[in-house]
């Protein structure tokens, strides 16, 4: 895993609003989350921008999708951040 790569993913806060819009309702598709973005958060991203943030969460391990017929769905992924946060946590432990 690229920690560097997690990071470079949530330094965009239009991406951390992504997450945020896949951790209340997992499994959407890119229709989905661009609609959720402009009612939501009032951002005007196109469906090309969306995408291509999705594609540097899919990258950090934070994204993963399926395909169901003609549907992408879009699902979180809280693997990486655990990863991050648990390098910082047992380093506590251990030196207790």
């Amino acid at each position: 895993m690229d920690d560097d790569r997690v990071f470079k993913a949530l330094a965009d806060p239009t991406r951390r609003k992504i997450l945020d819009e896949l951790a209340d309702r997992d499994g959407q598709t890119l229709f989905e989350i661009c609609a959720r973005l402009s009612s939501k958060h009032r951002l005007g991203s196109s469906r090309q921008a969306v995408s291509q943030h999705l594609e540097v969460l899919a990258a950090a391990g934070l994204v993963h999708s399926r395909r169901d017929g003609r549907h992408k769905f879009h699902h979180l992924d809280t693997g990486p951040l655990e990863h991050l946060t648990d390098r910082w946590r047992h380093r506590d432990t251990e030196e207790i």
